[in-house]
């Protein structure tokens, strides 16, 4: 698969790591479907990809929503014929223990709330699903070569306080295989799915915190420094023109380690 001439849709695609990978993608020539939530965001990202010459449409959609996951296919194939790589960008987090206590009584003082859960599993994990399995149909039916990069975590292994955020990228972290293997099942040899899960990566909420947090959490990291979305994205181009990345999960993180040097 080549990146130039490719139609590429990334959810979450108006921040962070999603929008390193739309420009990634464009300046390597291939048109873009920039999916996100908040609509003044997707309008900046267009406007500085239309600057640059790039093909673009951007959708605001709701992830977790069935119809408006139809309608951002459906968009992406109007505007450009054919869908050949899907990445699963878009993600929230609502960090909190399952059961807090208070100090003086022993007892719980607080559960982590049901609408916790809910939103990160819904928007991560069942959001994820929606943007994959619709794309592969569109995919499946066009007949073009194909690819989907769910995005899990270096969290998917288990981090104290992401309990919903955990679960949700290790359930990710496995799709790969299994919608592969049902790939293979049914026949579909056109459509490959390579998982990515980042480590520490320098976005806006790692950047803007406690920079003593900050360090304690970068001396765990071999390299010493945050991972920077271009370098995901350049890792997400690669997968596409490597065909033989295919039903794995790629972890991306500077060698992010557990104290005392145990690799994560």
């Amino acid at each position: 698969m080549q990146i130039k001439g490719s139609v590429a849709l990334v959810t979450g695609g108006a921040s962070g790591i999603g929008e390193a990978v739309v420009k990634h993608l464009v300046r390597n020539g291939a048109k873009v479907v920039v999916v996100d939530v908040e609509q003044k965001n997707i309008d900046r990202v267009v406007n500085d990809i239309k600057e640059i010459g790039g093909e673009v449409i951007g959708v605001q959609a709701d992830v977790t929503s069935e119809a408006d996951t139809a309608r951002f296919i459906d968009a992406t194939l109007t505007s450009f014929g054919q869908l050949n790589v899907a990445v699963t960008c878009a993600g929230i987090i609502r960090d909190g223990t399952m059961l807090s206590m208070d100090k003086q009584t022993g007892k719980v003082a607080k559960k982590l709330e049901f609408e916790k859960w809910k939103s990160v599993i819904d928007v991560d994990l069942t959001g994820t699903f929606l943007t994959l399995r619709d794309a592969a149909e569109a995919m499946a039916n066009g007949g073009q070569d194909g690819l989907l990069v769910p995005i899990s975590s270096v969290n998917k292994v288990g981090q104290l306080g992401q309990l919903n955020y955990s679960s949700a990228k290790a359930a990710i972290e496995l799709m790969p295989k299994i919608i592969v293997g049902e790939f293979l099942l049914r026949g579909i040899r056109n459509i490959r799915c390579v998982g990515i899960a980042p480590g520490y990566t320098e976005t806006a909420m790692l950047t803007r915190m406690n920079q003593e947090a900050l360090k304690a959490i970068l001396a765990d990291v071999h390299i010493g420094r945050l991972i920077k979305p271009e370098e995901i994205a350049d890792m997400i181009g690669y997968c596409m023109t490597n065909t033989a990345l295919d039903a794995t999960t790629i972890e991306i993180t500077g060698g992010l380690c557990y104290p005392r040097g145990v690799a994560k």
